[in-house]
């Protein structure tokens, strides 16, 4: 029996369900007597190197219970990409507070960061159980079916279009061109079409995963406007072009290195304006469609606080050194179950949406993706009236 206490931090944006991952990690902790402390680090990675952690066992139930239904990081969170010369002050953290066990709750970078330091424990020989909390709206964690956050980031973006598409019915003077989450893996913006079969306008998607092509990106707007019908066009926000450069750059990087993408939607609107002669109109849901607890799916908010509480649970079992993950069946009918994935395996790696889901004029998503989605999302009433 290992004892001593815990540390749990957030890493990355945050999801509608990161509290809820939090909270099943926290319920779990207060299971098991080898768990003295229950820490949090105050805005991730950075609370861990200044020491300013939390006693999350110290809050009342009540509070905790708010977490559920709590957007954004409770704990905060931050996008601080550990150096080399940083790992001696998190194991003299880890020391002075005695953390055995630690949970990182992030992406593809924060994996990393808990597999270097999973390694640290190793090659310092400070015993240290290390499990990642998967956690990305994204969805682009190799290996694991799916990610929490994914499912609710997924139901508003569907909402949304859907309820998009009713206003550019209703008023068909201008193209509606909506920008959705995803640097680099279009399956938020995939996620706008789940309910293409229902939209009473035109619709066309674009996914980083294919190059832009202008051209045939007008062609397309000029062919769907002229139907009457009105025209919804989804983007992700990191389209590019061939050659790699993006349809639209800020020119600001993160504190990950990666490059911020500069408001493609209001680019392809000035774009149809200046080529077409068509009005067009811009929106940029952004950080509304990760901290929307109102569309929260109710199936990734159980499965988030279920992946938080397998993580404690295969700690304190002796596990280390893994990222919770997701295998799910879906015929006859959807079931998830964790499983655990070497860090290694998930660190920095990116999983892509497949090509094979898009449609061959790679403006529209294939029904297999619908089959794969529905069932994270969960229950959406979409059923809208035309009178006209």
């Amino acid at each position: 029996m290992l004892k001593g206490n815990m540390l749990i931090a957030h890493g990355g944006g945050p999801t509608p369900v990161i509290n809820s991952s939090l909270l099943g990690a926290v319920r779990e902790a207060k299971r098991h007597p080898e768990i003295e402390t229950i820490y949090g680090a105050r805005f991730g990675a950075e609370g861990i190197l200044a020491g300013d952690l939390i006693d999350l066992g110290a809050v009342e139930e009540e509070r905790l219970d708010l977490l559920a239904r709590t957007p954004a990081s409770a704990i905060g969170s931050c996008r601080r990409k550990l150096t080399d010369g940083d790992y001696p002050a998190v194991l003299d953290c880890f020391k002075r507070f005695n953390i055995r066990y630690f949970f990182y709750n992030g992406g593809n970078d924060s994996m990393d960061t808990c597999h270097k330091i999973y390694r640290l424990a190793c090659q310092s020989g400070y015993e240290l159980r290390v499990i990642g909390i998967p956690k990305t709206i994204d969805n682009d964690l190799a290996v694991t079916d799916h990610c929490p956050g994914f499912g609710s980031a997924a139901k508003f973006a569907a909402a949304s279009a859907l309820e998009a598409a009713q206003d550019a019915s209703a008023l068909p003077i201008h193209v509606v061109v909506m920008e959705l989450m995803g640097r680099n893996a279009g399956w938020i913006t995939a996620a706008s079409a789940l309910y293409a079969d229902l939209m009473p306008c035109e619709h066309l998607v674009y996914l980083p995963e294919t190059d832009f092509d202008k051209e045939a990106f007008l062609s397309a707007v000029r062919e769907k406007f002229a139907r009457g019908k009105g025209l919804l066009v989804t983007i992700s926000e990191g389209i590019h072009y061939g050659d790699g450069s993006p349809v639209a750059d800020s020119g600001v990087v993160d504190g990950f290195g990666h490059k911020v993408p500069g408001g493609a939607a209001q680019t392809l609107c000035d774009m149809i304006m200046a080529e077409t002669g068509l009005k067009a109109r811009s929106e940029k849901p952004g950080l509304l469609g990760r901290t929307s607890v109102a569309l929260m799916s109710q199936v990734d908010q159980a499965e988030a606080m279920e992946a938080g509480a397998c993580a404690v649970r295969s700690a304190v079992e002796g596990e280390t050194g893994f990222m919770v993950g997701f295998q799910a069946e879906r015929k006859p009918a959807y079931t998830c179950r964790t499983c655990l994935i070497p860090l290694e395996q998930v660190a920095n790696a990116e999983k892509k949406f497949p090509a094979a889901w898009i449609g061959e004029d790679g403006a529209s998503i294939r029904p297999e993706f619908k089959a794969y989605c529905a069932p994270l999302i969960g229950a959406y009433d979409c059923r809208f009236v035309s009178l006209r």
